[in-house]
């Protein structure tokens, strides 16, 4: 198979999943079931490539792996996080606005579709890393790795301080600065683009180019559109004392904060 087949195939994979959870959705009323599933997808994805690429098998299977273990972790995280607390209120919000006789149709397409295609496109790189064929690893496979195992760190790391913070009731209200936190305001979307940055290192060092232009996308989103932009617009006006949190510290990328 060629390239763009296998890589329609994944499309196709995708689709199949996401309509699957569309109807499981509509039967539960709640839209929110899709972010549980974002990382999983991802381990679909790859999963496809490695089963109709012929590249190199030791890539292969080491990309696999990490894919898997990023992929499992971030679904399992979020579905012990979220399960049993209801609809996200940015999906119930959107569910009020357009009335339920039309939110069924409407959430395929602004939500199942829209994030079908985005994980589509993003997982590229882990077609590119698998479908040229090489007889060794190189330099840039280890760095990826050592890049993937730091992002790795940052991001469950980060997610499990979050958790164990939120979980005392001492602390609500309260900022979180300590621990990864005190380093980088987003650590988890730090850690998430340094992941990508380590596949698509990965990619490169199979030999193929345009395809990382997949982590360029992931990482955009993470910072401009879905994670840090709109968190922090929602923070710095409900969350006390995170303006101050802001002046100190790093936005993204992990350094010192401020005196």
């Amino acid at each position: 198979m060629t390239f763009f087949e296998i890589y329609l195939f994944a499309f196709a994979a995708i689709l199949s999943m996401m309509t699957i959870l569309w109807l499981i959705s509509i039967k539960i009323r709640n839209v929110s079931i899709v972010d549980l599933f974002w990382g999983f997808g991802f381990v679909v994805a790859a999963a496809v490539y490695f089963i109709f690429t012929e590249g190199f098998e030791t890539r292969k299977i080491l990309l696999m792996t990490l894919v898997a273990i990023w992929g499992l972790r971030l679904s399992i995280y979020l579905a012990w996080r979220n399960i049993g607390k209801g609809e996200d209120f940015r999906y119930q919000k959107f569910r009020k606005d357009f009335g339920e006789h039309r939110y069924w149709w409407y959430s395929f397409f602004s939500v199942f579709l829209l994030q079908g295609v985005l994980m589509w496109l993003i997982s590229v790189p882990l077609l590119g890393a698998q479908f040229y064929q090489d007889d060794s690893l190189g330099i840039l496979d280890f760095i990826g790795i050592a890049i993937w195992i730091i992002g790795f760190v940052f991001e469950a790391g980060g997610d499990m301080q979050l958790a164990r913070f939120k979980a005392n009731p001492a602390n609500k209200g309260k900022v979180l600065n300590t621990g990864f936190w005190h380093y980088t305001r987003h650590p988890n979307y730090f850690g998430d683009a340094a992941v990508w940055f380590g596949y698509a290192l990965i990619c490169l060092s199979a030999g193929s180019y345009w395809p990382v232009l997949g982590s360029v996308l992931m990482t955009a989103l993470i910072i401009k559109v879905s994670g840090v932009a709109l968190l922090e617009k929602t923070l710095n006006t409900t969350k006390p004392g995170y303006q101050e949190y802001v002046r100190r510290t790093s936005a993204f990328i992990p350094w010192f904060p401020k005196k």
